[in-house]
């Protein structure tokens, strides 16, 4: 975990950006991340020296050339000012862009329309000393760092749609519980939040794994996948997942709902984590025709729920956030998905969660929605939490409140759920026969199945009432005596 003086450092960093002009939070991280890269390149290169030093060999692959040892971190961080910023704008940058070597696959690939915009040298110098000082070696820290940097995006509220919430990722991935054999997909990852969680969550629970060379292996190239369309958030989740210790992710830039660029990728995960676009433009007669034929509408969050059941392997599972209208829009299309979800494969579980998650910049009510691809149908019961609050106030400030979280409840009750168990719907959880949510066409909001329980109160007879009422007038009948007799 980062300190308090690291982060008044990245606050006063921030700031100079701001004031330097660059405004735009996404563009400084951008900015910020280069730097990262650089450096990150001339530790994999010392690392390559000291290997052969170790073994009396020439460097294996080297990154730099002779001529550009220059490039370096370690050579250009304490120039002058100056003559640091010509050197990195108009060398480093450059062979940053066009690097071939190793060095963090997936982020490479994403520099080659990428744009260097620190406009002075005194604001690069501060750059450069504060990540110079920052411990990378520990991947904790700099992965630490890096999320620090992204949740100012969310504090900038323009982009903040960029990003989920990390407790409410993090409770998604503990629902799921990734697995050393999964294939873990999000086609909308952004900034990959819910890849880097899910790469902790195998550390933490399976530290084992690295002791597998071939589960070693999966997890470095074969297990995490991701897409968007938007450059700038590919490059920024690239380097999330480098510095996260996910040196060769399969992030691809592409519209994850067209025919052209995603048509191919079908059965082919056995886990998908996201939170898909709820709103956005979409060229409708560029949608695959597959995702089209299980629900045919514009809207993209009934697409993106048939681009998951589509793109997972039978057996496959999902934990997903959706908007409220998902669960119980009367659309043919909304109806059509729910049906599909609910008997062509296995709804497991519909997490209610308050309109504030996501404020301040969207106070719109979701959901999670966790199912498994069966293509045979299997939904007996449907789980349903009503989650009331996530630890956070749910006005725009998002202050916490520990004495009022549910996280820990929801976690506790889905690992011990029981459909036999589990019947209270005055509860916070509770199961809900199939055959009762086909009878309700499909609505899946927790509201039409839960029942609410109201106290009984007992009030006084109404005599009880019109004595009070003439005590009352009594009292003021002789309170007017007093008057009048004052006044003579």
């Amino acid at each position: 975990m980062i300190t308090g003086p690291v982060k008044s450092q990245v606050d006063r960093l921030w700031d100079q950006f701001w004031s330097g002009g660059i405004s735009n939070p996404l563009s400084v991280i951008e900015q910020i991340t280069y730097l990262l890269f650089a450096r990150r390149l001339d530790e994999l290169e010392t690392l390559k020296e000291s290997q052969a030093n170790l073994l009396g060999t020439p460097v294996e692959n080297p990154l730099f050339a002779k001529r550009q040892q220059k490039l370096r971190w370690s050579r250009f961080k304490d120039l002058e000012a100056g003559e640091m910023f010509l050197l990195f704008r108009d060398e480093v940058f450059p062979f940053l862009r066009t690097l071939n070597g190793t060095g963090g696959a997936a982020f490479r690939e994403f520099m080659k329309d990428a744009v260097f915009i620190i406009p002075t040298p005194a604001l690069l110098e501060r750059a450069v000393t504060l990540i110079s000082a920052i411990p990378m070696e520990d991947r904790d820290t700099k992965g630490d760092l890096y999320e620090y940097l992204l949740s100012k995006i969310a504090q900038a509220g323009v982009n903040g749609q960029f990003r989920t919430p990390r407790h409410i990722i993090r409770l998604m991935v503990d629902l799921v519980a990734p697995t050393p054999a999964d294939s873990i997909c999000d086609p909308a990852s952004g900034t990959c939040g819910f890849l880097v969680a899910a790469g902790e969550y195998l550390r933490k629970h399976h530290p084992k794994l690295f002791h597998n060379k071939k589960q070693a292996e999966h997890f470095q190239h074969g297990m995490f996948h991701g897409s968007d369309f938007d450059a700038s958030m590919l490059r920024i989740g690239a380097m999330n997942m480098m510095l996260h210790g996910v040196e060769s992710p399969d992030i691809r830039r592409i519209d994850a709902l067209s025919q052209d660029d995603g048509g191919d990728l079908r059965d082919r995960y056995t886990l998908i984590l996201a939170n898909p676009p709820f709103k956005g433009s979409l060229d409708h007669a560029a949608v695959a025709k597959d995702l089209l034929q299980m629900t045919k509408t514009k809207k993209t969050e009934l697409l993106f729920l048939a681009l998951f059941l589509a793109q997972l392997k039978p057996g496959g599972r999902c934990a997903c956030i959706v908007p409220d209208g998902v669960l119980f829009g009367s659309s043919t299309a909304h109806q059509q998905v729910r049906q599909t979800l609910v008997d062509g494969h296995k709804l497991d579980g519909v997490i209610s969660m308050p309109s504030g998650v996501f404020k301040p910049y969207a106070g719109v009510s979701t959901a999670i929605l966790l199912f498994t691809k069966t293509n045979s149908g299997g939904t007996d019961h449907v789980w349903f939490y009503d989650m009331e609050a996530d630890g956070y106030s749910l006005d725009d400030k998002r202050d916490p409140t520990p004495d009022r979280n549910d996280l820990p409840d929801l976690l506790e009750r889905w690992r011990s759920r029981s459909p036999e168990v589990d019947t209270d719907r005055q509860s916070k959880a509770f199961f809900v026969p199939v055959a009762e949510i086909r009878s309700n066409k499909y609505d899946l909001s927790i509201n039409r199945y839960k029942e609410i329980a109201y106290e009984e109160k007992q009030y006084p007879p109404p005599s009880w009432f019109l004595d009070k009422l003439e005590s009352l007038e009594a009292e003021i009948t002789a309170d007017l005596k007093t008057l009048r007799g004052m006044l003579g």
